[in-house]
């Protein structure tokens, strides 16, 4: 799908619509079924909790891969290229602050290796900004990066915290001021990689799907069978609504978002797929003396090792989810796990079952919680400063195939009318979207699409407010138990 101009269609003039069923309302499924539904395609959306987008620990767009050393150059450029149309889409979903890639010097990389992946995504985004000025949406290409030696550091730590910072230097003054010099190789990175969050991506969907009556959205619902038409030329779903009623509804095309219960739906249609599941969890924390408004901070590191890699998330009033990719903190014992020749979907353990039915002791919460403070405090001392802020945001997540490392990926087909959205990470759930779009043409379900800029793809949900995706925002966080504060912007002061 070309970046700068993606295709846009309309229902067929003559003779019955075409309707789609997506199983599973995350932010694959979601957004899916607002591609579809934006442009007038019928839509039967099947999601087993009682709100969209109610997965993994989104917080991070991912534009360019940074946090990841071990993939390849070409899956950042499809991050980059991704994350610009999520921002293009998503306008409201956006925590506009920078991400400083830091390296302490007990780690086996260096600064240098960072250089030319950044150098090569700072060209590919100031091409694809000259070939469409809307794709801009990270900054000027020329600030995608700044490099930042000790003695920029040791300058800037003699300001003040500003309030409200605005520029690069502005943001790196907080952390200049709060970590051991001493501890890293250099220079530091800023980069212009965005928050996400995932409270504001439920609302814009939720929001958006409710105004879009192409779209029916099934909460509560359980898909129990799927049954292939003899001709190959639809399915029928069966299913059970949250009275437990019994119903079942026939579809020209059917897409599995089930995230990290993808094979199960695999499993109902018969179809085989080799594939892993990873669980993991980041951890909310307040810390009620901090003083300023921090970018997000990678401390890279090997891993699954003791000294895996720290990230710190900044939400407003002090709140900060944090990940430390230790078995002893995000990742866990026995947390990943692949397919076999008897089922496609991968089989997490009972404890693991457990958490996901958001069944975590208090013990478990503050003691993982607590390591991940003592993570980060041997970056920033002060942070150990930090309390509990709240319990996990968890999930399981999808990678297909068998390759761990996999972080760009989207859509995959088994049968003529059976697409797999297998995305690991959320910006790229358009391109599945737009695959889809592609293959119901393909199949003469819709017309051959036109051209449209990627905000015209979207009218109904481009016209939501801010004030009302905010508002929808911090009744989700509240409602599932999240400091409503996860909700808010930050940065939003930032054009």
């Amino acid at each position: 799908m070309n970046l700068i101009e993606s295709k846009t269609t309309s229902l067929p003039h003559s003779g019955l619509p075409t309707t789609v069923g997506i199983i599973g309302g995350g932010i694959a499924g979601s957004t899916i079924a607002l591609r579809l539904a934006e442009q007038g395609i019928h839509v039967q959306l099947f999601e087993e909790g009682k709100s969209l987008v109610n997965g993994p620990p989104i917080c991070h767009l991912h534009a360019g891969g940074n946090l990841y050393r071990e993939i390849s150059d070409q899956q950042c450029i499809t991050l980059l290229k991704q994350s610009i149309d999520t921002l293009r889409v998503y306008r409201h979903t956006t925590n506009i602050r920078p991400t400083v890639i830091a390296i302490p010097c007990n780690d086996a990389g260096d600064s240098s290796d960072l250089l030319p992946r950044l150098t090569l995504l700072q060209q590919t985004y100031q091409t694809l900004v000259e070939q469409d000025p809307k794709n801009g949406v990270l900054g000027d290409p020329k600030d995608y990066f700044k490099l930042y030696q000790r003695h920029d550091l040791e300058r800037l730590a003699l300001h003040d915290n500003p309030e409200h910072p605005l520029t690069p230097d502005q943001w790196m003054i907080p952390v200049a001021k709060s970590i051991n010099l001493d501890q890293f190789k250099y220079p530091l990175v800023m980069v212009q990689e965005y928050g996400l969050s995932v409270f504001r991506i439920a609302a814009t969907l939720t929001l958006a799907l409710n105004k879009l009556t192409q779209c029916h959205v099934h909460t509560n619902t359980k898909v129990t069978s799927l049954i292939e038409n003899e001709q190959g030329l639809g399915w029928q779903v069966s299913y059970q609504d949250s009275a437990n009623q019994q119903h079942q509804i026939n579809v020209d095309y059917l897409v599995n978002a089930g995230g990290y219960r993808t094979g199960t739906i695999d499993d109902l249609a018969h179809i085989p797929r080799q594939r892993m599941v990873e669980f993991k969890a980041a951890y909310i924390t307040h810390w009620s003396q901090c003083d300023a408004q921090w970018p997000e901070v990678i401390f890279h590191g090997e891993r699954g090792t003791p000294n895996g890699m720290a990230q710190l998330t900044p939400y407003p009033d002090g709140f900060f989810q944090l990940h430390g990719m230790t078995q002893d903190i995000t990742l866990f014992k026995n947390g990943l796990v692949s397919s076999n020749a008897t089922s496609a979907q991968p089989q997490l353990n009972t404890s693991f079952k457990e958490k996901l039915q958001q069944h975590w002791s208090q013990q478990e919460i503050e003691q993982r919680t607590q390591r991940a403070i003592n993570h980060m405090a041997q970056f920033v001392d002060k942070f150990e400063q930090a309390t509990v802020g709240g319990k996990p945001l968890f999930g399981a997540q999808q990678i297909p195939g068998n390759d761990p490392t996999l972080r760009a990926a989207d859509v995959s087909y088994s049968h003529q009318r059976y697409a797999r959205s297998e995305i690991v990470k959320a910006s790229s759930a358009l391109s599945v979207a737009d695959a889809i779009i592609d293959q119901l043409a393909a199949l003469a379900l819709i017309p051959q699409p036109t051209q449209q800029t990627r905000e015209n793809e979207f009218p109904i949900s481009q016209q939501l407010s801010l004030h009302d995706i905010v508002a929808h925002a911090e009744k989700l966080a509240a409602e599932r138990g999240f400091p409503t504060s996860l909700a808010r912007p930050i940065g939003h002061n930032i054009k």
